[in-house]
């Protein structure tokens, strides 16, 4: 993935969130309207009491939300204290117009998750 840019996150509006570890960041079924992207910290995503995956700092979760708008379709809790910063739409248009690569980057994030999910099947 493309490095972020933390600064240029907070210059487009995003403000920075905190959760301490075994904190909800969301739970599948709720209302989603941005995607997360971790500054530090590791942050499992869980559907059920199965792990999918485990991220850290630099990654990206919760991007089907800027695609469908669709409730969320897991559970992002944070593992250990996380700082995250959440991305609407109008600032993901933001940040694709002054980082092009951004766009690919959450494009990549998703085949790869899809990817993922095929060969479980």
């Amino acid at each position: 993935m493309t490095a972020i840019d933390f600064n240029l996150l907070v210059q487009c509006g995003s403000t920075p969130k905190t959760f301490r570890s075994g904190e909800a960041i969301f739970q599948e079924g709720e209302p989603a309207d941005c995607l997360y992207v971790l500054r530090d910290g590791t942050v499992d995503i869980t559907l059920g009491n199965r792990l999918l995956t485990a991220l850290g700092a630099g990654e990206i979760f919760g991007e089907m939300a800027l695609i469908d708008g669709a409730p969320r379709s897991a559970n992002a809790i944070a593992r250990t204290d996380v700082t995250v910063i959440p991305v609407n739409e109008k600032q993901f248009v933001f940040l694709v117009g002054h980082l092009p690569y951004f766009s690919l980057s959450v494009m990549r994030v998703l085949a790869e998750r899809l990817r993922t999910m095929n060969r479980a099947l």
